[in-house]
């Protein structure tokens, strides 16, 4: 090739060869694997202790509920795991008390329906004394045409969305989710998913792509004294807080605005560690790998419990056990 001066300048075409990884740990990573299809793991003991409903004393009004909320949880995530029907989950959780040699009930499809609207959820996660959080969000389809369709025919008018929303640890454990619809902006969520981590726990990093690069979202990070927030400030970003303003100390977003001028956004991002936030986008794709890529139930209710539901099997599957990858020398 010639550059304009007519002399002949070399062009490195060689591509950059792609690390390779190496699972350190196998043997146990392997049962990890082999224990997420086991029952014991999603139906234990404690939860068919507990699969009736306690009657309080001196209640009034209504008929009393014959199935607990374990029950009714442990139903939901049979559905939720292996991607049933309603009909189908009942069928599933019956044969499994039948074959488990209990004479517990099993609940229905129109009360598994009904109970899940207002199931509460908790997502399994650990108690921390500090952790660094990393949010991001992704589409979930509630209905519409497949893939295949779409890319023959083109986009049609019946395709729905639902949004989740999703905070994990520098481990990738799921700390918090929110669910919105499609239309919901991401750094309206912040405020929700970092209410959601305990207050005696320290939020000592926030990663976040440039979705939420917004005041209210550095103003809710300030107040919990986070001490480094990591979101890629525009490209046409402007400096907040002038250094002469000695009252006031520099504003995080500033700063990181200084140093992607100073070393360019690529080299800011490397040095700062900014790529932490892989870990999120390798959550969702576990998540729909896993669970799906689309929500089965209709009601708006319902959808939120079997996004969250999801979450929490995924922390369940952390807990059992995850790969421990390195880089492969060359």
């Amino acid at each position: 090739m010639k550059n304009k001066g007519g002399t002949s300048k070399a062009v490195n075409t060689k591509k950059k060869k792609k690390t390779t990884y190496k699972i350190t740990n196998w043997h146990e990573y392997d049962k990890a694997l082999i224990s997420r299809g086991m029952v014991e793991v999603w139906m234990d003991k404690e939860t068919l202790g507990s699969w009736k409903e306690e009657k309080v004393c001196g209640t009034k009004g209504g008929r009393p509920r014959l199935y607990s909320n374990a029950a009714i949880l442990c139903a939901a995530t049979f559905r939720k795991l292996f991607r049933l029907p309603l009909r189908a989950t009942e069928g599933l959780v019956r044969s499994l008390l039948s074959l488990s040699g209990t004479i517990l009930p099993c609940p229905d499809a129109s009360t598994l329906s009904r109970r899940m609207k207002d199931l509460p959820v908790l997502l399994a996660q650990r108690k921390k004394e500090k952790t660094i959080i990393v949010v991001d969000s992704t589409g979930m389809k509630v209905y519409g045409e497949g893939e295949w369709k779409v890319r023959q025919h083109g986009i049609g008018k019946r395709r729905t969305w639902k949004k989740i929303h999703i905070g994990i640890g520098e481990d990738g454990e799921i700390r918090a989710t929110e669910i919105t619809g499609s239309d919901t902006h991401d750094g309206d969520v912040a405020k929700a998913l970092l209410a959601q981590e305990d207050l005696h726990t320290l939020i000592t990093g926030f990663h976040a792509d440039g979705a939420y690069d917004h005041r209210k979202v550095y103003d809710e990070l300030m107040t919990r004294a986070v001490p480094t927030i990591l979101i890629p400030p525009r490209k046409d970003a402007r400096i907040w807080i002038h250094g002469n303003r000695k009252d006031i100390p520099p504003h995080p977003r500033d700063e990181n605005l200084r140093e992607i001028r100073k070393h360019g956004r690529r080299t800011w991002k490397i040095l700062s560690g900014y790529h932490l936030r892989s870990l999120v986008e390798n959550t969702m794709f576990r998540y729909k790998t896993i669970l799906g890529d689309r929500v089965f139930s209709r009601h708006p209710q319902n959808q939120t419990t079997e996004l969250v539901l999801g979450c929490r099997i995924l922390n369940i599957m952390f807990h059992l056990g995850m790969p421990k990858s390195v880089p492969v020398l060359v």
